[in-house]
């Protein structure tokens, strides 16, 4: 992670400069979708919030690195599977997801604020995330923190942290609106270093000890399966598969944010006093 950092801001501090440099500021409002355990279908059907703010500067018409802090919310529900053991399983999450955002990003066309000729380009991005979530779950007409619980048998101590990193990649449209005033449009996903923003990712744990561990109530968090057209009973069984351990989640965002250009900031020369 340290060398990509390094990579990031090495490649947006040392390109050659030319006739675009300055600073923008900015905000932007989206949606987002999650994909995951809980989601192996890849479904759009429960699109969430997403929104940010952010400072980009501009180190050339083609190189740009944008430091943002971006809300998501992502959520899903194993009923809406198709899958039969995902609708058996019946599980379901949501979470708010705050992400701290350094990305380096790539003008495919050269670009500058009041051109008339070069006032827009699509471009690439790609970088690195730090990212909050909390997974929780409707139980008794009340939303919980699901972590609290350990629902695949962690010990206290031993749970998922709620905070990780991601790789950020995508792509985008920026459009001029004014010298100071532009349009972006951007797609993109966020790769996340955990598989548990669902809380979902082993195996059903003994109910037994959980039980003597962290109550009832984490037992039947954990395994909220019903009988389904194949199952004659829960399927929550100990050592059972409850999710897919061998990838991570990640979630996709869209949105169209606004930004204003300030131009190349510079501190004034100095000058000697006699």
């Amino acid at each position: 992670m340290k060398q990509i950092l390094t990579l990031l801001l090495s490649v947006a501090f040392l390109a050659h400069l030319n006739a675009q440099r300055g600073w923008e500021v900015g905000g932007w409002l989206g949606v987002s979708h999650y994909f995951g355990d809980l989601n192996t279908e890849y479904r759009l059907d429960r699109f969430g919030g997403h929104g940010g703010a952010g400072a980009r500067l501009n180190a050339n018409s083609r190189i740009c690195l944008m430091l943002s802090a971006n809300y998501s919310s992502v959520s899903a529900y194993d009923s809406d599977a198709q899958n039969i053991f995902e609708r058996a399983r019946n599980l379901h999450f949501r979470s708010e997801v705050l992400d701290a955002t350094l990305q380096l990003e790539f003008n495919f066309l050269p670009y500058i604020h009041g051109s008339r000729e070069e006032f827009y380009t699509p471009y690439m991005f790609a970088g690195l995330s730090v990212v909050n979530f909390d997974p929780e779950a409707e139980y008794k007409g009340e939303w919980v923190s699901l972590q609290t619980y350990g629902t695949e048998g962690q010990f206290f101590g031993d749970e998922y942290s709620r905070t990780t990193g991601a790789f950020t990649i995508g792509g985008g449209f920026k459009v001029d609106l004014s010298y100071e005033w532009s349009l972006n449009f951007n797609v993109g996903s966020r790769l996340l270093f955990t598989d548990y923003i669902d809380d979902v990712s082993g195996a059903y744990p003994d109910f037994d000890e959980l039980e003597n561990l962290r109550g009832r109530a984490s037992v039947e968090l954990s395994d909220r399966s019903v009988p389904g057209d194949l199952f004659e009973s829960s399927i929550g069984r100990t050592g059972q598969q409850r999710g897919n351990g061998k990838g991570s989640d990640h979630f996709m965002f869209f949105h169209i944010g606004l930004m204003y250009y300030f131009g190349d900031i510079r501190c004034p020369p100095m000058t000697r006093r006699f």
